[in-house]
């Protein structure tokens, strides 16, 4: 009797230890030992499950696929939150990076950005921009403005040549992009010949007292002389 008994317990002791051994697996290193926030995790497969505010990114190589549990899903791809799981979906084939599904971000080459889409050529009424791939409005010039006050060294007084500007604004269709218009503008010499406050004019000559009215100048005179007394 107690062999069989022997037997049977080593039997129920495999047992106990079977379901151990399987969550050790889900849990094992996987992809080099980096099962780094991974809820489920298998030497074969990598990640199948992340912890919460993770996204799972598969990589494919051949018919075999791994996962691995990202906080920020890598260029080329973009995050989705699900209910259950939240992944890393690729972008468009034109997109080299891209914010979802509908929008890029930047393109990949031989590819022009306009309007969150990767276009081959730039739609008619705009500009295609060689340095950064990317699509913009033509600008319509406005008309130009007034001429500024004319200035020298800030100030618009004084006897001196000064400079006057004027501008002419651009716009585009869409009041979001009007800032990125070039704003045209050109200046002029123009004469200044206003006396500053407390400065004396430059017409005035040096040295040379201000004339009073001759009416004063009489009266004045009138008042000085001597009362005339008769010969005794």
């Amino acid at each position: 009797m107690r062999a069989p008994l022997c037997l049977l317990l080593l039997v129920a002791h495999a047992a106990d230890m079977l379901p151990l051994n399987r969550r050790k697996k889900q849990v094992g290193t996987g992809l080099g030992g980096n099962c780094t926030g991974c809820v489920i995790c298998s030497e074969e497969n990598g990640c199948s499950t992340c912890q919460q505010k993770l996204f799972l990114f598969i990589r494919r190589e051949g018919i075999r696929q791994y996962g691995k549990c990202v906080h920020d899903c890598p260029p080329g791809y973009y995050g989705v939150r699900g209910q259950e799981v939240n992944r890393c979906k690729k972008c468009g084939a034109t997109c080299e990076s891209c914010f979802s599904q509908d929008f890029c971000i930047q393109c990949k080459r031989q590819f022009y950005l306009y309007k969150g889409k990767c276009l081959p050529t730039c739609p008619p009424g705009t500009v295609a921009q060689q340095s950064t791939r990317e699509c913009q409005e033509e600008c319509e010039l406005g008309p130009w403005g007034s001429w500024s006050p004319c200035t020298h060294n800030g100030k618009t007084c004084g006897s001196a040549w000064g400079l006057e500007t004027r501008v002419r604004e651009a716009s585009r269709a869409g009041q979001e992009e009007a800032a990125t218009c070039q704003v045209l503008s050109e200046s002029r010499k123009c004469p200044i010949r206003r006396p500053c406050p407390g400065e004396r004019n430059p017409n005035q000559k040096k040295g040379r007292r201000e004339r009073r009215p001759r009416k004063e100048r009489k009266q004045d005179g009138q008042g000085e002389r001597r009362p005339h007394r008769p010969p005794a």
